[in-house]
């Protein structure tokens, strides 16, 4: 079902049974397979492939030579139904590929709502991209891996697969992380390694003096006490009572499954 709102180019290619909401406009020669569902206000530009079962909410831009909702490169993948869904107001610029997920994991690769995922940038089969990140350049998210919101993954660096790359935190270019960074950190280098808080990020997202230096005793606890990750939680556990936030680092030193960057 196509919205009679909707402005779909005469090359483009729309397969039967898509979905596709009001003002959403189709450039020339995209293809848009069966089983997906566009929602309003969509800006779809030329050259883009599209293909299920994806859905896609509200407001966002793809551009050109865009691949969203392919299968995935998993040797195991079987041509399982597996599905991606994109939420809201997300700018997918030129040549991004976003694959569908395995039935391995969850079954699903998601994108959250206000991403800014750059020219060429992959993101792999059962990623989670949260909200508000920026996937930059030629980046590269591998399997499974988890980005949480407010994070910022620059140019030409890789995220090895079933890593997370914490809320807030930061990854700067050319890096390649292989264990996990934790929320606020401020990640460089192959193997990227933390060099603190990434403070300019947290200053621009509202976080005030006295909650940065909460952040900033617990970054030394971890890094620079000299202290054992089993020292520290609980440390971290009363901090979190008066600075909620604190509370991210210690989930992340819970729930790492391949450790965090050191």
């Amino acid at each position: 079902m196509i919205h009679e709102t909707a402005q779909i180019h005469p090359s483009a290619v729309i397969e039967d049974g898509v979905k596709i909401g009001a003002n959403v406009s189709v450039g020339p020669f995209t293809y848009i397979g069966k089983d997906v569902e566009i929602g309003d206000g969509n800006e779809i530009m030329s050259h883009v492939v599209i293909k299920g079962p994806t859905t896609i909410g509200q407001d966002n831009r793809i551009f050109p030579y865009a691949i969203v909702g392919e299968e995935c490169q998993d040797k195991k993948y079987n041509g399982e139904p597996t599905r991606l869904e994109i939420g809201d107001r997300n700018v997918i610029r030129e040549s991004v590929q976003i694959h569908r997920g395995t039935v391995q994991d969850k079954g699903v690769t998601i994108v959250g709502n206000d991403n800014l995922l750059c020219v060429n940038a992959h993101v792999a089969h059962d990623v989670v991209i949260g909200n508000h990140t920026h996937i930059g350049n030629n980046s590269i998210l591998g399997g499974h891996v988890v980005v949480g919101d407010y994070a910022g993954v620059m140019a030409l660096s890789a995220i090895h697969p079933f890593c997370t790359v914490g809320a807030y935190s930061y990854v700067g270019g050319c890096s390649a992380v292989v264990q996990d960074v934790p929320p606020y950190v401020l990640a460089q280098g192959n193997h990227a390694t933390p060099f603190g808080l990434n403070i300019v990020g947290l200053q621009r997202n509202g976080f005030e003096k006295p909650e940065i230096h909460a952040l900033r005793r617990a970054y030394k606890e971890i890094y620079r006490s000299g202290k054992t990750q089993a020292e520290v939680k609980p440390v971290l556990e009363e901090m979190a009572k008066d600075w909620p936030s604190v509370g991210l680092l210690l989930d992340a030193l819970n729930n790492t499954e391949r450790g965090i960057i050191r």
